[in-house]
């Protein structure tokens, strides 16, 4: 019985100094404070006192980068927010080079995202927010990657601006639209003008087509017998009379 005793508590024992490492996990193994290796996932025997394991997820992390006061290049004030996907790729690097890489990433994250922010104006960061995303993208990554780790993407979500801001862009929009709609109407009477000018050649080259396109607009508004018609003799009757007259004295 004793026997059988002392199995069991070796047993324990035994069992008592396993770790078990996740598909996903990576285990930084220090024995008597020294880097001894990475573990791969499984069981991994770990003796309390002369060895300590770290465990370090290699998943895609999505870290939120709080709404960030900047200035932009031009002097405008506005508040940006982003989104960064990274993983670490060295999980002895993000241990020893960095004591805790979540929230190192997450403040060099919101310093490069001011400090891009205020290297270009207010209009290039609402219309190319890929680029500027890029930007802060390879700074991070850059940065990051003596601590293991990698920078997938960094996604601006809202750039929030004043309030006055937002209605001098509308009142600059507004001027817009109104300048884009003189210029159409002003082309589309050109364009009238110039067809209007080519009917009369046309009619005036041949006789009496002046006279038939009257009597036309006569017949299309005589359908009508609300409308009150003022007929306007074209010159080409008067100059027929006139040669008569003239013929005839």
């Amino acid at each position: 019985m004793e026997f059988v005793g002392v199995l069991f508590f070796l047993l324990i024992l035994f069992l008592s100094f396993l770790r078990q490492i996740n598909q996903y996990q990576r285990g930084v193994m220090f024995t008597m404070g020294r880097y001894a290796g990475t573990k791969g996932p499984g069981w991994r025997l770990v003796i309390p006192i002369f060895q300590s394991m770290k465990k370090v997820d290699m998943r895609v992390k999505a870290v939120d980068v709080p709404n960030q006061e900047a200035i932009t290049k031009d002097n405008v004030s506005c508040a940006i927010n982003a989104v960064i996907y990274y993983k670490v790729s060295d999980a002895s690097k993000a241990i020893i080079e960095v004591e805790n890489f979540y929230y190192a990433v997450s403040q060099l994250a919101q310093t490069t995202m001011r400090n891009v922010a205020g290297e270009v104006e207010l209009d290039e960061l609402l219309t190319n927010r890929d680029t500027v995303s890029k930007r802060i993208k390879d700074i991070v990554d850059s940065l990051t990657d003596p601590w293991g780790i990698k920078v997938d993407s960094v996604e601006l979500k809202d750039i929030v601006l004043p309030e006055e801001m937002k209605r001098t862009m509308a009142k600059q929009a507004e001027a817009e639209r109104e300048r884009r709609a003189v210029i159409i109407k002003a082309q589309g009477e050109v364009a009238a003008a110039e067809n209007l000018a080519k009917a009369g050649a046309i009619l005036t080259e041949k006789p009496g087509a002046l006279h038939l396109r009257t009597l036309n607009s006569l017949n299309d508004i005589s359908s009508d017998n609300s409308n009150t018609i003022v007929y306007a003799i074209p010159l080409e009757i008067v100059r027929a009379f006139e040669t008569y007259n003239k013929k005839n004295s």
